[in-house]
């Protein structure tokens, strides 16, 4: 049951984004690869192996809150009511350095999580037992501009310290494609429990990442300055 308050809750999200036109935005409709989801629910996580490095995603490349916001306008990327409040609050901020950060993809049910439900905090506790961390709030829209082949009914919850609204309601940015194109909106966190099967987010610390992904280490390495 609270599964599927859980889901007409994003949809909900889902029915109050305000798509934003242009021939050239990437994140429209038109202009999406329709590429169907392909997830599996992933193992009983036990060691840092079991969850390999997913993506790697890159912050501080814009130097203001603006400018990131005007990035998620042009390419046309839909935002959530609570989205966009969250990221006109002075709470959201941008890194002032560029970074690089290899994000894991983890469920409740992964952290060991038997019921249908857990606590946000319990999901984010165990998550931080492994050595992960929290995600700033910048990788929400940072991803959805760098995640445009997003496969169709792929929600993905953003690991990371809720931002509150006007109105004092804590929330956290979710990456998903409805197939009406590809979205940034926020998911109120307020009960403070979540289903034990969506899946978030987290930051895999750099001294952590060469044991599950040697590419991505030897990509850091050939990009060093020399």
């Amino acid at each position: 049951m609270a599964g599927s308050r859980w889901l007409l809750a994003v949809v909900c999200a889902w029915l109050s984004v305000q798509a934003i036109g242009g021939a050239q935005a990437q994140c429209l409709a038109s202009n999406v690869r329709h590429k169907p989801v392909t997830h599996r629910e992933g193992p009983l996580l036990r060691t840092l192996s079991d969850a390999p490095v997913w993506k790697r995603v890159s912050i501080g490349t814009y130097g203001e809150e603006l400018a990131l916001r005007n990035a998620l306008d042009r390419a046309g990327c839909a935002q959530g009511e609570l989205a966009e409040q969250i990221l006109a609050r002075s709470s959201f901020q941008v890194s002032a350095h560029r970074d690089e950060l290899d994000l894991v993809v983890l469920s409740g049910r992964n952290l060991g999580i038997q019921g249908a439900t857990a606590r946000l905090a319990d999901v984010y506790a165990r998550a931080g037992a492994f050595g992960f961390r929290l995600a700033p709030a910048e990788v929400g829209p940072q991803l959805r501009l760098q995640y445009f082949d997003q496969p169709v009914g792929e929600v993905l919850h953003i690991g990371m310290a809720p931002l509150t609204t006007w109105s004092g309601r804590p929330v956290i940015f979710v990456v998903a494609n409805g197939a009406e194109g590809l979205m940034l909106i926020g998911q109120d966190v307020a009960a403070g429990e979540v289903p034990s099967s969506i899946r978030f987010l987290f930051v895999r610390p750099a001294e952590l990442t060469a044991e599950a992904c040697p590419a991505c280490a030897a990509a850091t390495r050939d990009a060093a300055p020399r």
